[in-house]
């Protein structure tokens, strides 16, 4: 294994120590292993991480913009490096992290793609209805329940524990970024779907915590869970853009939109920066605006 391979696999165990999501990591991993690739002569093992300045990662770089990728992804491997050859500079390993002398290409601010109250309740009731007639119509529920009532993220939905439920004062505990914990409080919807699923659900090992099951019954991993609402989204709704995070953004817009604090959908969310929270301030400004210009006679 060459130098720069064993720093790669050292950064990524250093991730995991640190308690960074399985979602990063993978994506972390994948990321780093292309560029890996791509320094990697046909016969030969690629240059060491000392050997690495601004022109090395200027090429790079150009290659990323030449297979066409979009800002945002290469921003994100752009990340990738830069996380890696800062971690070997803190061990002292190379004298400089030159990645950090690359710019960064700007990304294009785009509100997310909201779907309203309505498409999203049309949804979930489909879900509920079992119109798919679905192995696990309980499960499904509860997932969509879930991700709409309480704005978790995926990797925060696959790790939910049977314990994290306070029944009686109706709280979650949730596990966010850097496994940070915060208490999201749900409804009777997901009270309800809940406690039909708990009435079906079978675990493999009767010590098995995880609250979500897979066909095996282990725990439901976000990537099966992600296949479940693009499953349904395609099916009941027709609309393929649908994903989880689609379903957390309806949930803070929603909120917003019928007068909830911005500090306190922060809280709810788990962003560490209000200012994360406040581009659903300008989303729901279009929306107002779209109203407006269909409505208004003089628009």
């Amino acid at each position: 294994m060459s130098p720069l391979s064993q720093s790669i696999e050292a950064y990524l165990d250093e991730l995991r120590r640190r308690n960074a999501s399985a979602h990063t990591v993978r994506n972390y991993g994948a990321d780093l292993r292309e560029f890996l690739t791509y320094f990697s002569p046909p016969e030969g093992d690629p240059p060491a991480p000392a050997a690495f300045g601004t022109l090395e990662f200027r090429e790079w770089m150009g290659n990323l913009h030449a297979q066409g990728l979009s800002p945002i992804t290469i921003r994100r491997k752009l990340a990738a490096v830069r996380g890696l050859f800062g971690f070997l500079h803190r061990r002292g390993e190379i004298p400089t992290n030159a990645a950090k002398r690359v710019r960064t290409p700007r990304a294009p601010k785009l509100a997310p793609s909201v779907p309203n109250a309505e498409t999203t309740n049309q949804l979930i009731d489909a879900v509920t209805a079992d119109k798919l007639e679905r192995p696990f119509p309980a499960r499904d529920r509860l997932l969509f329940e879930l991700l709409y009532g309480c704005g978790l993220r995926i990797s925060e939905l696959a790790g939910l524990k049977l314990e994290d439920f306070d029944r009686g004062e109706r709280w979650l505990r949730v596990r966010g970024k850097g496994n940070k914990e915060r208490e999201v409080p749900y409804g009777a919807k997901v009270e309800e779907a809940l406690v039909r699923y708990l009435e079906t659900r079978q675990s493999r090992d009767p010590a098995e915590r995880a609250l979500l099951l897979n066909a095996r019954g282990g725990r439901l991993t976000d990537r099966g869970a992600r296949g479940i609402v693009k499953l349904y989204a395609i099916a009941l709704s027709g609309d393929p853009s649908l994903h989880p995070h689609s379903f957390r953004h309806a949930y803070a817009t929603h909120l917003l939109a019928d007068g909830a604090d911005l500090r306190a959908i922060q809280e709810l969310l788990g962003h560490a920066s209000l200012s994360t929270t406040q581009r659903y301030t300008q989303l729901s400004l279009t929306d107002l605006m779209a109203e407006y210009d269909r409505a208004h006679p003089k628009a």
